[in-house]
């Protein structure tokens, strides 16, 4: 119907291959809108609202190399949304109006969610765990990111929405069922990251409800949701001559690394992230 924004759905075995087949859909499908970060002369970006299902979100081969960056760098990611290696550099306007560092990260608000003029820090993803080990089948568990109170005003707001969680038995097994929501998500230059890093949680989310129950608990799904997934119009040249020109060259195969053969790099350089982390918005 002519004035609606395409809405677009993929699935894929693992994590490279839904990813890739999401960004072949949207090039395909989207539609063309302008974006509030456009320079005057970018063309218009590519959109849709898009469903992308990871059947097994650990099945290999797991990463694309048209990632943005490096495997240091997606190393790098994991860390601060799984670990919280930034959260030092969000800003505090509450003391200072003046501090211009970061508006959030997603550590800090699944991990501790503020609320003003309370002192208590919410650990949403350890009450998302401690409501499946209580209440396996409960529709209950979920974490937020959205600030009503700051995100509606401020520069950066929140992308990541929510994650929702389900357990589900399986002869002697349960399996972690998740649901991710992004109010907006760069399909080219973020989403994977998004993806990998937010598997990598689920990873430890199972482990949490295994550990406090003594269930059995693998991943199950990985649902990935976008109200606006998006190709930015000036990524169109490098989309078209680096993503499009390996898919018609390259096999799939040669598109991806398997994981299992690279996770010895990206574990050596933790302690080099970490410490470059904790570096970073030192005033010396």
């Amino acid at each position: 119907m002519e004035g609606s924004i395409p809405v677009l759905f993929v699935e894929g075995n693992s994590l490279a291959e839904a990813w890739e087949k999401s960004l072949i859909r949207l090039n395909e499908n989207g539609c063309s809108i302008k974006t509030e970060y456009d320079k005057p002369d970018d063309p218009p970006s590519k959109d849709c609202s898009m469903t992308i299902v990871v059947h097994d979100p650990l099945a290999e081969p797991m990463i694309h190399k048209d990632l943005p960056g490096g495997l240091d760098d997606l190393q790098e990611y994991v860390l601060e949304v799984t670990e919280g290696i930034k959260d030092h550099l969000v800003r505090n306007a509450a003391d200072d109006p003046g501090d211009t560092r970061w508006e959030y990260t997603y550590h800090q608000r699944l991990f501790q969610y503020s609320v003003p003029g309370e002192n208590e820090r919410y650990d949403q993803i350890r009450m998302l765990a401690d409501k499946l080990t209580a209440t396996p089948h409960s529709r209950r568990a979920q974490a937020i990111t959205w600030k009503v109170w700051e995100d509606n005003i401020c520069y950066d707001p929140a992308c990541l929405q929510s994650i929702w969680c389900r357990l589900l038995k399986h002869e002697d097994e349960w399996f972690l069922n998740t649901n991710v929501r992004f109010r907006s998500n760069d399909a080219y230059k973020a989403a994977f990251m998004n993806m990998f890093a937010l598997v990598r949680l689920q990873q430890t989310i199972a482990g949490m409800i295994a550990q406090k129950s003594g269930l059995k608990v693998k991943l199950g799904r990985y649902v990935h949701q976008a109200d606006s997934y998006h190709l930015y119009g000036s990524y169109f040249k490098d989309f078209e001559e680096r993503f499009l020109k390996a898919l018609a060259t390259r096999s799939f195969e040669d598109r991806t690394y398997r994981y299992e053969d690279v996770k010895f790099l990206m574990d050596e350089s933790i302690p080099m992230i970490r410490e470059k982390a904790a570096g970073m918005g030192r005033r010396d």
